[in-house]
């Protein structure tokens, strides 16, 4: 029987970041993978990288993960993120654009993040094609982009592994008994057995499953997401990323000749080990009329195909983490925008981990305020991936 400080559920972006933390700190660390780093939902995310979040502290790991993003190669001893700085436009609805934005944008810029209101002028001069609606505002971040999701989850496993830390690949946990002094005993599926002095289960859409096996059940449902791509044919091309509240969708460059769709809004609970990997014509359709209503000229694209993933969604959509039993911990819940978070906040989740400290702001996310009530607000309207 092996037995360490911490053991790890999970190798998608939370649980490789982790395990890069808990490493460099020297901590004797395990992580657990059923499969490889970032073969579940981490691989197929379009790991869009923005700040401009309504909670403070989720605006500011976001931030200081578009750091680390932009310095990953120092970060992780030579790993390649695939940073591509594009910046942000966001679009916001005439009844999201009063006093409350106006607040948004003097929060973040005080938190050190760039974001600037577009007049009209500037939005038809830089931004061209774009049809605004009466009382719309936009607000760009030119900071923001996107990265390369399995690159990004590699570069911090193997980082984490060069300090120590024992990837345990193509192993899958079957059972885990929390023990009477703390911590937990697991067993994989080929009979190996573990103890650890604190466990953190950060499996994603099977989190659920995996907790349940200690009694401990969280409000947790997993969605269907599709990403429906396009290629842009006569269509003019959009190099930065664009998030229509109004419309419900974003749009991402995929590489120089394509772009991805992808909703804002809530969509289909599934099970996660059944369900449609590739998206219907009726779907990348629907996405595709959200945004051209939005941008006429998107009519040109070409239709490429796509992919689903999953999102592990909180009856908030805000993350859950923290400690669900005597040395075990939890950090789910992500509700589609985990990638962009899990560098910096992977640090304060080993600090949890360890007792070393953590930022007090973590402790809003904890797995009990559903049943105390204390839910949390995010995002705009119905829109609440945006967080």
């Amino acid at each position: 029987m092996s037995h360490y400080e911490v053991g790890i559920v999970g190798a998608g972006i939370h649980g490789a970041s982790v395990a890069h933390h808990l490493g460099r700190a020297g901590v004797s660390t395990a992580l657990f993978e059923r499969a490889t780093p970032a073969s579940g939902p981490t691989g197929r995310s379009s790991a869009v990288c923005r700040s401009g979040y309504t909670n403070p502290f989720l605006a500011r790991m976001a931030h200081e993960s578009i750091a680390m993003f932009e310095r990953f190669a120092d970060v992780t001893g030579g790993g390649d993120a695939g940073y591509d700085r594009t910046g942000m436009l966001y679009l916001h609805r005439a009844q999201d654009s009063g006093p409350a934005l106006d607040a948004l944008l003097a929060e973040l810029t005080g938190l050190g993040i760039a974001v600037e209101e577009v007049t009209a002028d500037r939005l038809r001069s830089e931004f061209p094609g774009l049809e605004i609606g009466d009382g719309e505002r936009a607000v760009w971040e030119p900071g923001a982009g996107h990265a390369d999701p399995t690159g990004t989850t590699r570069g911090l496993l193997d980082d984490a592994v060069r300090h120590g830390v024992t990837a345990h690949l193509r192993t899958p946990i079957a059972a885990i008994a929390a023990r009477e002094r703390g911590g937990a005993a697991l067993a994989s599926a080929a009979g190996e057995a573990f103890t650890v002095d604190r466990l953190l289960i950060a499996a994603g859409p099977w989190t659920g499953r995996l907790l349940s096996q200690l009694g401990v059940e969280l409000p947790l449902v997993v969605e269907r997401h599709v990403v429906a791509t396009f290629g842009w044919g006569e269509a003019p091309k959009l190099p930065y990323v664009l998030g229509d509240v109004a419309g419900g969708y974003y749009l991402k460059p995929e590489g120089p000749e394509q772009y991805g769709l992808g909703s804002l809004l809530a969509e289909a609970q599934v099970d996660p080990d059944d369900y449609a990997e590739e998206v219907g014509v009726e779907e990348a359709t629907e996405h595709a009329e959200r945004a051209i209503a939005r941008v006429p000229a998107l009519g040109a694209s070409v239709p490429a195909g796509g992919w689903a993933s999953l999102y592990d969604v909180s009856p908030d959509w805000q993350p859950v983490i923290g400690a669900v039993g005597d040395g075990i911990f939890v950090s789910a819940g992500t509700s589609g925008h985990g990638f962009k978070l899990a560098p910096a906040l992977g640090r304060h989740i080993a600090g949890l981990l360890t007792g070393s400290g953590h930022d007090a702001a973590l402790d809003q996310f904890t797995p009990d305020r559903f049943a105390a009530g204390a839910t949390l607000a995010a995002g705009f309207g119905d829109a609440r991936i945006l967080g």
